[in-house]
Formats: C-alpha cells, structure tokens, sequence
C-alpha cells in the first residue's frame, strides 16, 4: 500500500519515512507540507538524498488519487482543518498530531488554545492506543508520547482497582525532539545542554487525553498531579509515578495486572519486580518498557515506564496502528532492536 505523509519536514515525518522503508507492505507514496512550494526533501534533510522524493503542496483530491492512505504529522491545529475531505470519502487517516484526540470541542480548546475540529470529526476518531484499541474505523488517532508511556503504565492498575486514584503523581521527562523542531529559548542548547527544566507544570495537554482514557475503568477520575520537565538528551520519555494501593490491595496483585494486561504484547516489556528500566534500552524501538518497587516503608509504589518518543510515542505506533488496522501482526516492520551505546 502506498503511503502519503503530510507534515513530512518534522521528526515523525521523517522517523515514518525511515520506519516505511523498512516495512514489507508499506510503500512511500506523496509527500506534502502546508507551503506552496515543492523542494526535494534531500534539500532540507542531506541524508535522505538517495530518495529522490520531492514535498509537493496539499492536495487532498491527488493524495487519495495516488496513495492508500495518508498520515498526518502535522503540529496541532493542522490536521483538523485538512482531514475533510479524507473523512467523506473514510479514507484511511492516522493522524499524529493531537487535534483529534480529545473527544469535547470544549476540552480541546481549553487545553490547546485553538478551535477544535468538527464535531462529526471528532464522533469518528478512533483514540488509537494499540495494546488498548477494541474498534475498527478509517480514522484513528495517535496518542500523544506523554499519553502513550503513562497510560501503559497506569491503565492495568486502573482497570484492576489496583491503586487509589487520589495518590497518582506523575513525574514525566522528556527528550528534546518531544519540543517539536521548532527553536524556541527554552529548546535553545545554551539552556538545555547540562540542565534540566520544568515546563507546563499541570498544564501539558497530553493530560486531558490521559484522563479521558483512564476514565472507561474509572469514571469519577477528573484530574492528575502531573509534572513535566526537559532532559538534555535527543530522544526518550521517562515516566515516574508515585502511587498508594488501594484497601486490601498487595503486590500480588500489581504482578498479575501488568501480566494479564501484556503478556500476549510484543511491544511492553515488564521487568523484574524491584528492576527499573532505563531510558536507554528502549532509544531506537517501538519498545515501552516498564518497572516497579514498592517502599514497606512508605507504602508508595513506584513505577516507571519509558519509550522513544519519536517512535513508540509517535511514527512507531502509527504503523502499529497500520498493522493492527491491515490485519498484520503488530510487529511487521517494527522489530528494530533498541540502540546501543
């Protein structure tokens, strides 16, 4: 199947471009970005010059004339007011921005500060976490990095009654590629190099998503305590939570939620109790590996998950969400081994 890629001059435009490479049913089909102006891509990105892919202007009539389905990678506020014509037509879309992730118009632009999407839009998209998805459409919606790694860590406990909801504090880091190419002050290596920040303390819009899915097990949940900081590394989410068990909760029970949640998935690694992972053995892969300790002492369990953001956390589930979608085995073009050193 051919595949276009709108918003192809970003990180996960061009992480989709390296992952479709090396998929046995993905073909590169158009690529687009929003300027009236086509460029080969070599001439922004030099080591993608044995492509030959020129960026051509949107259009959607021509995307669906020449591809089976289309990718957004697009910063949010785009993919809603391009997506249309796709949708009339149910052509199959994966967008990875966050426009369509927030079922209420309302939260959206609270959190986003920009108008949403179209409600009929909006009743059609499909949140498409893989290891959670339970329905089929021509329209999903790729959880954003943030989202991906703590829902993953949180949901088998959630779902199980395994943890009180009031305790949840998240502590989530994140690589600079997480920013978005675009410089800013805060992304500039003068003040990222050998530092870290905190940013969008209780304000990241990843949390509205990460509470609207959590709430299909635990309806009265409306908040989390979550904080979100910089780390001077390209890539990589490393999630801290900090939780209490719920009454007459053990253990026991936190092994047999994550096991019953992942045992049959390829792509979430539990290590052994007491055994946290590190950022580094999941750079590279579509891999979200997850740990967790438990303090007698204070009673606070401890949990961590980390995942590459521009893969698991974006273009790496986006085609997992294309295998699951073409009825291939989720790992079809994905079984990258993480990168090491």
């Amino acid at each position: 199947m051919k595949a276009a890629i709108v918003g192809v001059t970003g990180y996960t435009g061009i992480e989709l471009i390296r992952l479709i490479q090396q998929h046995p049913y993905l073909t590169l089909g158009s690529i687009h970005r929003s300027e009236n102006e086509t460029v080969e891509l070599s001439d922004i990105y030099p080591h993608l010059s044995g492509l030959n892919a020129l960026i051509e202007t949107f259009d959607a009539k021509k995307i669906m004339e020449k591809n089976d389905l289309v990718f957004f990678a697009t910063p949010a506020g785009i993919t809603k007011d391009l997506v249309a014509p796709f949708v009339e037509k149910n052509f199959l879309v994966i967008d990875l921005s966050g426009d369509l992730r927030l079922r209420k118009q309302e939260l959206y632009e609270t959190w986003y500060q920009r108008p949403a999407a179209e409600e009929q839009i909006l009743d059609q998209a499909i949140y498409a976490l893989p290891e959670f998805v339970d329905k089929k459409g021509n329209l999903l919606s790729n959880p954003g990095c943030y989202a991906t790694a703590t829902n993953l860590l949180l949901a088998p406990l959630v779902k199980n009654q395994v943890i009180d909801l009031e305790s949840i504090i998240i502590d989530a880091k994140s690589g600079l590629s997480g920013a978005g190419k675009k410089l800013t002050q805060s992304s500039h290596y003068v003040n990222v190099a050998e530092n870290m920040s905190m940013y969008k303390l209780n304000k990241h819009q990843h949390i509205p998503e990460i509470v609207q899915f959590l709430q299909q097990w635990a309806p009265n949940l409306q908040h989390l305590h979550f904080t979100t900081s910089l780390i001077p590394v390209k890539r990589g989410i490393f999630i801290s939570a900090y939780l209490r068990l719920a009454a007459n909760q053990s253990m026991e029970e936190v092994k047999q939620a994550y096991q019953q949640a992942y045992q049959d998935q390829p792509f979430v690694r539990m290590q052994p109790v007491n055994q946290l992972p590190q950022l580094q053995q999941v750079i590279g892969s579509n891999y979200c590996d997850i740990g967790f300790a438990y303090n007698e002492t204070t009673k606070i369990l401890t949990v961590v998950a980390v995942i590459d953001n521009l893969i698991k956390g974006a273009s790496g589930q986006a085609i997992q969400n294309f295998n699951l979608w073409a009825g291939l085995p989720q790992t079809t073009g994905l079984m990258q081994l993480p990168i090491f050193p």
